[in-house]
């Protein structure tokens, strides 16, 4: 890796390097000017020093850190003007679990303006302290004034782990810090262990899904994952929660943002199949567009809704949102009915927590019947039919399968 140095002696104060910062990485400390860990190394102020006073220099192997000067597990909370994100729910119960063999406390990170309410909550999940950064600065989401935020938090901190939800805010925030602390970020985990030397073991699927690979970062601290949401088990709350709510100032111009906020319109919330209880999916076995009625009805039926694989999605059938799978959407109902799906692993590893998995394929030796709790080997447009019709007629509690 390399650094970029500045020669004092020969810098001539013209101010090149810090305007075209596009990351505002050059700052001035005790009358010299310094490059920070904000530093994308773009190269750019290179290019704009007449002096000749910016150089680029190898910079000496990292040999490893003390991992004992880096303890506890820091959790990201995600939010939307406080009601908080039930991913982060999940995190917090994933980093009990990793934190008690190790003897390390929990974190929580709460970013925003007027949650300090929100933030005390927290502590019954059994968070050990929470650190609340609340700003009007901070009311709206904006990645240069977080990251700022979330750098500082770590620094105090030193956690060892850093948990961070897969979500648009989470994969936009995480790889910008851990660029700051030149460190590693292993992205969309659908599992996490820990080494008693505190390794964190980082497993998500690879090469398309077609395998899962773990990944460890043994040199450098701390250690970055987000994690996919629906995958882990929300945190139980504590029957005497102890933990403490700190609440942190930043320095002001850390607050200054280049992304100025014009207006923030509601969109329209639409229902997640993410958040579904009971779920129909439905896969290539399906001939044409018109056929998801078929589908849909089973699922309002039973009160749910209608998921679909990738190629549907790509053949302009459904939305994306209805998607299953490693590049859709991660489910953890209580009943999933597969129509017509094989049951390829990166549908699979998307889906088979459900409580209770149903599959209909006219193909017996089809992968997705591995992880059924109940299979059906036959024709969709003739099950179907007639599970509608029995519904229809008995109610749900006709069929045992569904309801056992």
């Amino acid at each position: 890796m390399s650094n970029l140095h500045i020669d004092m002696a020969k810098c001539n104060r013209c101010g090149n390097c810090t305007s075209a910062c596009p990351f505002g990485a050059i700052a001035e400390e005790a009358g010299a000017l310094v490059i920070n860990a904000a530093c994308k190394l773009c190269k750019i102020c290179l290019k704009q020093c007449p002096a000749g006073a910016i150089t680029l220099a190898d910079a000496p192997a990292r040999q490893g850190i003390d991992k004992n000067q880096w303890r506890g597990i820091l959790v990201f909370v995600e939010h939307l003007d406080g009601a908080i994100h039930p991913v982060t729910l999940e995190l917090i119960g994933k980093a009990r679990t990793l934190a008690e063999p190790l003897g390390y406390p929990v974190y929580a990170l709460f970013m925003g303006a007027a949650i300090q309410k929100q933030a005390a909550e927290l502590l019954q999940y059994g968070v050990d302290k929470v650190l609340v950064y609340e700003d009007e600065a901070l009311r709206h989401y904006r990645v240069d004034v977080y990251a700022n935020v979330f750098e500082d938090c770590i620094g105090r901190l030193q956690p060892s782990i850093v948990l961070v939800g897969a979500t648009s805010v989470g994969r936009s925030l995480a790889p910008r810090v851990a660029a700051r602390f030149r460190t590693g970020l292993t992205a969309d985990c659908t599992q996490l262990a820990v080494k008693p030397n505190s390794d964190l073991v980082q497993i998500r699927p690879a090469f398309g899904g077609n395998i899962m690979a773990q990944i460890i970062t043994t040199r450098h601290r701390p250690q970055f994952a987000t994690v996919r949401y629906k995958v882990m088990d929300p945190a139980a709350c504590v029957a005497h929660p102890g933990g403490v709510v700190e609440t942190v100032a930043l320095d002001p111009e850390r607050l200054q943002s280049r992304i100025k906020v014009l207006k923030v319109e509601r969109k329209e919330q639409q229902p997640s199949i993410s958040d579904a209880e009971v779920l129909v999916a439905a896969g290539r076995g399906v001939k044409n567009p018109a056929d998801l009625e078929l589908i849909q009805n089973l699922a309002a039926l039973l009160g749910g809704q209608l998921a679909v694989t990738r190629p549907l999605v790509e053949a302009g059938w459904a939305p994306y949102t209805r998607q299953i799978g490693l590049s859709g959407r991660t489910v953890k109902p209580k009943l999933i009915i597969t129509c017509g799906i094989s049951g390829a692993v990166q549908f699979t590893a998307c889906m088979n927590t459900a409580e209770r998995i149903i599959a209909i394929n006219s193909d017996k030796n089809a992968p997705i019947f591995k992880i059924a709790h109940y299979g059906i080997v036959g024709d969709l447009y003739r099950i179907l039919p007639e599970l509608i019709d029995r519904i229809q007629k008995e109610g749900p509690q006709s069929c045992p399968i569904i309801n056992s």
